[in-house]
């Protein structure tokens, strides 16, 4: 009986070792091939360059875009001051224009005034003229018909013809002087207003001439205005599209880094299951080990007088109601006996989940 428990024993180490020998096998194979393999990432290195350099490109050429858009809008500032004071000069001019055009209004109403006085004048001069030939026509004909002879004793009568010539000698001389002094006078006037009116026409054309010239540089300021809102306007949608195409790249460089996060997170919690598991099998290993060794201490004839290894398996199924997942806890008791006493005893819980 003993010759049998100790091929019992044997059988049962060889067993072991054997077992033992398999799991070394399987822990080598299983660590070899689970081992996660370290990703390289170099391979985005360039990419990820690449993607900050034109970061920084289109960073530069916005702000590149936003100083042009400030030098448009002080250009178009300055350009709307410039109008503004043109404007301001073009109403004054305008205003003088149309205080000058009152002006030679009224000169012409003068003049046309003068002219009616100065063709009275003439009606009434030759009124004159007609009524002094009949009233000296008439004072001839009375002259020549009376016929009245007095004689008196007194000094010789002066020709009356001769004094009537006199007469109208000094009065034809003071209405050629009366005349050539109107006619002096009217002349001085004409020339007075002649000279104001070309001096008013030629005030009239040049403030024209300046009114065409600030005409010309308004169209020329509006030109120049609606091109720098255009270029404005075309400037603030070429950095609108490159903001939201830069804005894109970004939110695809962020799916590429939370893509990759994801990875790495993935592959740390595998790296953990593949340890957890790693651990078990080496706890597994150990065990066997002590089991082997016990076996070898009790072949090799120790003082003990009896000893009894008891094992108890205990397997606990648990299903829990939470979630679908079934785990399996296996306790195993390891108990040393000396003499019927209990000398050592050793506890081991294993769980392993069976749905996986």
């Amino acid at each position: 009986e003993l010759l049998a428990s100790f091929r019992f024993l044997l059988e049962k180490v060889r067993t072991l070792e054997s077992a033992n020998a398999q799991l070394e096998r399987q822990i080598r194979e299983w660590y070899e091939k689970k081992t996660p393999a370290v990703r390289d990432y170099s391979k985005y290195e360039p990419i990820i360059a690449d993607l900050r350099r034109k970061i920084s490109e289109a960073t530069q050429e916005n702000a590149k875009h936003m100083l042009s858009i400030d030098n448009a809008k002080l250009a178009a500032e300055d350009f709307r001051v410039k109008f503004e004071s043109e404007m301001a000069c073009r109403m004054s001019v305008e205003g003088d224009i149309l205080n000058l055009r009152r002006f030679l209004d009224e000169l012409t109403m003068t003049r046309s005034d003068l002219e009616m006085q100065v063709e009275g004048l003439k009606e009434e001069l030759v009124f004159l003229r007609k009524n002094h030939e009949e009233e000296m026509a008439a004072l001839r004909a009375n002259i020549s018909s009376s016929s009245v002879n007095v004689e008196v004793d007194a000094k010789p009568q002066e020709d009356l013809s001769s004094v009537m010539r006199d007469i109208r000698a000094q009065y034809e001389a003071i209405s050629e002087k009366n005349r050539r002094d109107m006619e002096a006078w009217y002349k001085g006037k004409f020339e007075d207003l002649n000279k104001q009116m070309a001096s008013s026409t030629e005030t009239l054309q040049t403030s024209r001439s300046e009114i065409n010239d600030l005409k010309r540089k308004l169209q020329a300021l509006e030109v120049e205005l609606q091109s720098e809102l255009s270029l404005k306007a075309a400037m603030e949608g070429t950095l609108a599209d490159t903001e939201a195409r830069y804005a894109r790249q970004l939110q695809q460089l962020q799916a590429m880094v939370d893509r990759l996060e994801n990875e790495l997170s993935m592959v740390k919690a595998d790296m953990m299951r593949q340890s957890e598991e790693y651990q078990i099998l080496l706890d597994v290993k150990t065990r066997l080990e002590m089991e082997i060794a016990e076996y070898r201490r009790l072949l090799g004839g120790d003082e003990l007088k009896t000893s009894k290894v008891e094992v108890k398996e205990v397997k606990q199924v648990k299903e829990e109601t939470r979630k679908p997942v079934i785990t399996q806890r296996t306790k195993v008791v390891i108990e040393e006996l000396v003499d019927g006493k209990v000398v050592s005893r050793t506890e081991e819980l294993d769980t392993v989940e069976l749905n996986k």
